[in-house]
C-alpha cells in the first residue's frame, strides 16, 4: 500500500484509506499483529485488492456519477452484478496499473423499494440537484478525497435511519455514511507461506480476535473455486444523527481475498504467478454474502 505522493492517483488513495483506517480499528490490529508475528516486515507490503463504495440509485448520485472520478484516474469499468435480493447494481473496476487496487461500485436500486422507503431516501437526496461529481476539479486529489467524507445531504433522524434499515440495511448505512469507503482487502495470496489461503489466514484472524462474517459461511467461493473471500464484521460506532442524538450503527470493515492462479498457470510456483495469471473480477455470490459484513444478522452475532 505504499505510494509515490508525486502522482494524483497516489494522493487520491492515500487520502481515501487514511481516513477508513483510523475509524476501523481491525486495519490496524490486523497490521500490527501481520508486523508482530513476522509475516510482513512493514505495512508497504500488504497488498490491496480492492476497495469498495457504496451508493443510491436516484438523480445525480449512483453509479453513473461516481465512477467518472475513478475513470478519470485510468479506471476502465469491466463487469456487471445485479443482486436481486438486495436490489442492489454494481459494476468493478481494473485500475490503470496493477500496483493500485481494483474499484468495486455498487448502488441500491432505489424504484424497486417499497413506496415509502423510496419517498424516505427522496427526502434526503433530493436537495442533491445536481452531478456533484461533475462539479469537482477531478485534477484536485485533495478536492476529491475530501468529497467522499463530506456531507453530501442532512444528516438523518434516528427515526428514519431505523424505518430505513427495517427495509434495506444497505440503504440505512447509506443514508448515514454516504461515499465513506465501505472496505478495503487484504490480498492473502501475497503473504508469506503459512498464511497465504484463506483457512490459514482466517485461523491467524480468528487468533488475534477477529469476527469473521459467516454468512454463506467463513469463507465465500466462487464457482470456479479461484476467488475465496472472507470478511470481519464492522464494528458498532457511536454516531451522530439529527440535533445531536447519537445512536451505535456499524461501521466499515475489512475483506480478505485469495485469487488462485487460472487453470493455465496452476503448474507455476506460487511465488512465480502474477497477477495477471490469477482469477480477476469478482462473483456476485460471494459479494451478495460480504455485503452482509454491516448487516444486524453479523453484528449482533457473538460468534468469531
Amino acid at each position: 500500500m505504499k505510494f509515490n505522493q508525486n502522482s494524483a492517483l497516489d494522493q487520491l488513495m492515500t487520502l481515501l484509506f487514511e481516513p477508513y483506517k483510523k475509524s476501523v480499528s481491525d486495519v490496524q490490529k490486523v497490521s500490527n499483529a501481520l508486523l508482530e508475528g513476522g509475516i510482513i516486515a512493514s505495512e508497504d507490503e500488504i497488498v490491496n485488492d480492492h476497495i469498495a463504495f457504496r451508493t443510491l440509485g436516484v438523480p445525480h448520485l449512483g453509479i453513473a456519477s461516481l465512477e467518472n472520478i475513478f475513470l478519470h484516474y485510468g479506471y476502465k469499468k469491466r463487469d456487471y452484478y445485479f443482486f436481486e435480493g438486495k436490489k442492489l447494481n454494481a459494476y468493478w473496476y481494473s485500475p490503470p496499473s496493477p500496483k493500485y487496487p481494483r474499484i468495486f461500485i455498487s448502488e441500491l436500486r432505489v424504484e424497486d423499494l417499497s413506496r415509502s422507503t423510496k419517498a424516505l431516501i427522496t427526502k434526503y437526496t433530493a436537495k442533491v440537484t445536481s452531478d456533484l461529481v461533475s462539479n469537482l476539479d477531478l485534477n484536485d486529489p485533495e478536492a476529491v478525497g475530501d468529497f467522499f467524507y463530506k456531507s453530501l445531504w442532512e444528516l438523518p433522524s434516528i427515526a428514519d435511519y431505523q424505518t430505513l434499515a427495517t427495509d434495506s440495511e444497505y440503504a440505512a448505512w447509506v443514508i448515514y455514511n454516504r461515499y465513506y469507503l465501505n472496505h478495503y482487502t487484504i490480498s492473502v495470496h501475497e503473504l508469506k507461506e503459512g498464511y497465504n489461503t484463506m483457512e490459514t489466514f482466517n485461523e491467524f484472524l480468528v487468533g488475534i480476535g477477529i469476527k469473521l462474517n459467516n454468512s454463506g459461511g467463513i469463507i465465500k467461493q466462487s464457482a470456479d473455486g479461484l476467488l475465496r473471500q472472507s470478511s470481519s464484521i464492522a464494528k458498532m460506532i457511536e454516531a451522530t444523527f439529527m440535533n445531536g442524538k447519537t445512536m451505535e450503527i456499524p461501521g466499515s470493515y475489512v475483506e480478505f481475498a485469495e485469487r488462485l492462479p487460472l487453470p493455465e498457470f496452476k503448474h507455476l510456483v506460487q511465488s512465480e504467478v502474477s497477477r495477471i495469471q490469477r482469477r480477476d473480477g469478482f462473483e456476485s455470490a460471494n459479494a451478495d454474502k460480504i455485503f452482509e459484513s454491516t448487516y444486524a444478522s453479523q453484528t449482533d452475532s457473538k460468534t468469531d
